[in-house]
């Protein structure tokens, strides 16, 4: 595949607060620390630091969740060596969609790990891991089960409720039996395995394993007593809700929208399927949608002998994620870089490191089929990302046989116009209004004879107008990135080296979008 890269502010598909914040606008600076760019990490290495207890307590808990699992070498080095203080890991994190969901979820593995390996190769003497954090305990189904196949929604129906890690996948079968051909990926996957945790940790473990992708499920009550101190303070001064809305109030003055709203209570009660907000009436917490009710003492004695059952929601998860990782940066999308932008003060409140915030990488496949049109039409990437009637615009003023927009006419009848305007006032003034108004029905006269023409070139151009918008449905289903709509199934069912080539290809540090035409 041949790469071609565009800016992302050229593409018009991204927000004012992350194009801003990739071009390192002064009115973002005060709402993070460290821009990834490869030398800044340099800085990075020096100030992050985790203690020796965290790094065992993790890699205790992966040696446990790796155990039953055939993986690499690779996987078994990454994982022994998070217990030196000279290794870091490079981190995303996503929610568990079935079969993968869209493809940006595969980009973002393939940025962790080219991103670690060009830290690798800058900063010889220390070792960095990629890492898949798991979006175990989120509860959002509709979220999740369903993805585009060749032009086809697939979605999985499943009367379960709750944390989404300990679904049983089995009922997916039918679904499996339902694709267009069997991958035998996902069928050991989805059958073999009890939870859905476990099933997206072998699949993604598959695909990426030999990369030394390390996935964490962090929904363990060994992690969460590292964070206990944390969900103490936030419970019982609600610490972050002020600083967040402080922060977002900022953010808001300068022109930006806010991505996350923060809670008086950041936390969720999680147990046996349920997950539900916990709130405080008075001296007492009460779980929402339960008869579940805690005084103060039983509250602190549950957060010291059970942090299992309290689970962050998004403005906690980042804070939660850097007090068990010795994370140097969190590779996410725009609106996750939207929302971590939120967090700074909650960081630097309770004295956790803040990391790089890394934009992945964007892409867009152009297959074989694709790549012949584009080539026909003669499209550069940046013009693939224009709307199809300015597409078709462009097409007709430069191939067209006639200037159907009559510009040259326009000047002549203007000058026309003008001069029996100048005639009229010479013999009559109270004309000019009747000759402005017969100018008027002239030049509509000749606005209807243009759009005729430019029919008329449409059907003289049939072929390129239908194939400009082919390459537009195909490209950018419903209108949208195709990142964000088809499964990478579409691609690697036809061809085995898909992952592969996005890991040769996908410059982890560039911030432009991917373009890759299968030539």
């Amino acid at each position: 595949m041949k790469l071609e890269q565009v800016n992302l502010e050229e593409t018009e598909c991204f927000s004012s607060i992350f194009i801003d914040y990739i071009q390192q606008k002064e009115a973002l600076k005060p709402f993070y620390d460290t821009f990834p760019t490869v030398p800044n990490f340099q800085s990075l290495i020096e100030k992050r630091q985790l203690p020796m207890s965290h790094r065992t307590t993790l890699v205790s808990l992966l040696a446990e969740q790796y155990g039953p699992l055939p993986h690499s070498e690779a996987v078994e080095f990454n994982i022994h060596s998070l217990t030196n203080q000279k290794t870091f890991t490079v981190t995303t994190g996503h929610q568990l969609n079935i079969f993968t969901g869209p493809l940006y979820f595969i980009y973002k593995i393939v940025t962790v790990i080219n991103a670690c390996k060009q830290l690798k190769a800058a900063y010889p003497d220390y070792h960095f891991v990629p890492v898949y954090w798991m979006a175990t305990e989120d509860h959002d189904l509709a979220e999740i089960n369903h993805f585009n196949l060749f032009g086809k929604k697939y979605e999985w129906s499943t009367a379960q409720t709750g944390p989404v890690g300990k679904m049983k996948p089995h009922s997916l079968n039918e679904l499996i039996d339902s694709l267009p051909e069997a991958v035998p990926l996902f069928e050991k996957a989805y059958l073999d395995h009890d939870r859905l945790a476990d099933a997206v940790r072998f699949y993604v473990n598959e695909l990426f394993g030999d990369q030394g992708l390390i996935v964490v499920d962090a929904d363990h009550k060994n992690l969460k007593h590292l964070f206990a101190p944390v969900i103490k303070k936030e419970l019982f001064e609600n610490t972050s809700n002020e600083l967040v809305n402080a922060t977002s109030q900022r953010l808001d003055a300068a022109g930006y929208k806010n991505q996350a709203f923060s809670r008086e209570i950041n936390f969720f009660y999680m147990e046996n399927g349920l997950r539900e907000r916990i709130v405080r009436e008075g001296e007492q917490f009460k779980v929402l949608n339960t008869d579940k009710v805690f005084s103060e003492p039983e509250m602190i004695e549950l957060i010291e002998k059970h942090p299992e059952h309290f689970s962050p929601n998004v403005i906690m998860r980042p804070l939660y994620q850097e007090v068990i990782l010795p994370n140097l940066a969190y590779v996410g999308g725009p609106a996750e870089i939207a929302y971590w932008l939120q967090l700074k003060d909650v960081f630097d409140h309770h004295e956790v490191f803040f990391p790089a915030l890394m934009p992945r990488v964007f892409g867009l496949i152009v297959n074989k089929a694709n790549e012949k049109k584009v080539q026909k039409l003669k499209l550069s990437g940046k013009q693939l990302f224009q709307s199809a009637h300015k597409l078709k615009e462009m097409y007709l003023q430069k191939h067209g046989e006639n200037g159907y927009e009559l510009n040259d006419e326009r000047k002549v009848m203007n000058m026309v116009f003008n001069r029996i305007k100048s005639k009229a006032e010479e013999i009559d003034g109270s004309l000019t209004g009747f000759i402005g108004a017969e100018g008027a029905k002239t030049f509509k006269t000749l606005e209807n004879i243009a759009k005729r023409l430019k029919k008329a070139e449409e059907q003289n151009n049939e072929t390129a107008m239908s194939q400009i918008d082919n390459i537009k449905e195909k490209l950018f289903p419903g209108n949208g990135l195709q990142e964000r709509h088809d499964n990478f199934l579409n691609f690697y069912l036809n061809n085995p080296g898909f992952i592969p080539e996005l890991l040769e290809k996908f410059d982890a540090f560039s911030y432009r979008f991917h373009i890759l035409h299968d030539v």
